[in-house]
């Protein structure tokens, strides 16, 4: 297992007004210099590759760093740094220590820190700050480690508008390796209320690094009619989303079709998480005979961990934009499984029965709405196209009670995949940029089909 690098703090967050951010930046580059105990440290590489605007609505880490408990960037990683800090927070003010943002936790961060407005008692944060090895990197290691890049991180926050407040600070992952070079990401940090952000939406446009790669992760549902993203978007190579963490997949699915439709470059890190299953699944009818068994398949079965059936319908659209079938009709049913009925037609006319399942389990993942296992059969008993494909840890255990297991013509898992974290992904997709043709495919596919559902 690779440890995480040391983090060192070329600058820690420092408050600034929104005019000085690019000469304090500047100033910082110009004033470095580092001994170490064993000499000088080895020169820093400033950010040179891309810029990352990251929208972060999860207010717990800025609630964290301005009350004194973290003091690590605003990053939107729920890493080891902040879960020690939740722990904290939980112990002082005797709560269920779980590590975790639960709600009662929140509610208390938000009280003190109402508390300290009240009192004046919220003062600056800007100590030195040099880190020692994590558990696991943060998504400034793991973009770093491989590009400095400047991250811009927008923090819309509840309470009274008092304007857009501003950090700066510059951290660095030294590797165990020998290095001439620290490979440094430079952090801008806007905070304030949404209409506050709003309006100073103009001029983050000129914080970009002119000439290269501009990302912006919008780590909630993309508004199509927000004035802010409208902005961001049209000036980024690239918006990034990712739809486990919507609140109504369903519609949010279809809020991200809109934004296709109008020629916003998206990429959504949750279908990345699909490229094993995609993968295997190709592969089941990589051979002659079985690449003829497709046209038989009328038949699929997908199950997932109940609460955000995201993944499951991208899939299908994924299936059906390949096979090139068409949705005409879509049912939805509740219960203790959450399913979805989906009736395609092929282009010879064949009808086809999709049925995807949110099953009820008790040790559900970080990610939600995770495949747990997929089966693809025929009514047709003679046809050779059977394949069932499942998690390790599924097991396939509601297909086999069907019977469809054993009567399948190729059963194969996935392992659960430890590159499945968002920041492991967004390391990943900032290396590209611009349009995804067989991921907007999908989602057209995935679109019409919940607009049936809709219109029913």
């Amino acid at each position: 297992m690779t440890q995480a690098p040391t983090i060192f703090s070329l600058q820690a967050p420092k408050d600034i007004s929104l005019t000085e951010i690019e000469a304090e930046l500047n100033q910082i580059w110009q004033s470095y210099g580092i001994a170490g105990d064993d000499g000088a440290l080895p020169a820093a590489t400033r950010a040179t590759t891309f810029t990352l605007v990251v929208y972060e609505p999860e207010e717990t880490q800025y609630l964290l760093a301005t009350l004194g408990f973290y003091n690590g960037p605003i990053d939107g990683i729920l890493g080891p740094q902040t879960e020690a800090a939740l722990r904290e927070v939980q112990r002082k003010f005797q709560l269920p220590e779980t590590g975790t943002a639960t709600p009662e936790t929140l509610a208390k961060l938000r009280e003190q820190f109402a508390k300290g407005h009240r009192h004046g008692a919220i003062g600056d944060s800007s100590a030195p700050v040099s880190y020692g090895d994590a558990a696991s990197p943060r998504i400034a290691d793991e973009i770093a480690i491989r590009n400095p890049c400047r991250i811009i991180a927008l923090c819309p926050i509840a309470g009274e508008d008092e304007g857009v407040k501003a950090q700066v600070s510059a951290y660095c992952p030294i590797q165990k390796q020998s290095s001439s070079t620290l490979i440094c990401c430079e952090y801008i940090t806007l905070s304030g209320t949404p209409s506050a952000l709003e309006r100073i939406g103009g001029m983050i446009p000129a914080l970009l690094i002119g000439g290269l790669p501009k990302f912006l992760w919008w780590k909630a549902t993309p508004d199509p009619n927000s004035p802010l993203f409208k902005k961001l978007a049209a000036v980024c190579n690239n918006v990034i989303v990712d739809s486990c963490n919507f609140n109504e997949p369903e519609n949010d699915l279809l809020s991200l079709q809109e934004l296709v439709e109008n020629g916003v470059p998206l990429a959504d890190l949750n279908w990345r998480r699909l490229a094993a299953w995609q993968e295997l699944t190709a592969q089941a009818y990589d051979s002659p005979n079985r690449r003829a068994a497709l046209k038989e398949i009328d038949r699929v079965n997908i199950d997932y961990e109940k609460g955000n059936p995201s993944q499951a319908l991208l899939f299908l659209g994924w299936l059906a934009s390949r096979l090139q079938w068409q949705p005409v009709a879509y049912e939805r049913e509740s219960g203790d499984y959450d399913i979805a009925k989906i009736r395609f037609v092929t282009q010879d006319q064949k009808q086809v029965e999709a049925e995807v399942a949110g099953v009820p389990v008790a040790d559900a993942g970080e990610v939600a709405g995770d495949l747990i296992a997929l089966r693809l059969s025929s009514t047709n008993p003679k046809a050779d196209c059977g394949t069932v494909i499942c998690t390790e840890t599924g097991g396939c255990m509601r297909m086999e009670t069907h019977g469809g297991a054993q009567s399948a013509g190729l059963f194969q898992q996935v392992s659960s995949l430890s590159e499945q974290k968002a920041e492991a992904l967004l390391s990943q997709q900032v290396q590209r940029w611009g349009h995804e043709t067989l991921f907007e495919d999908s989602l057209v596919l995935t679109a019409q089909s919940l607009k049936l559902g809709v219109k029913s």
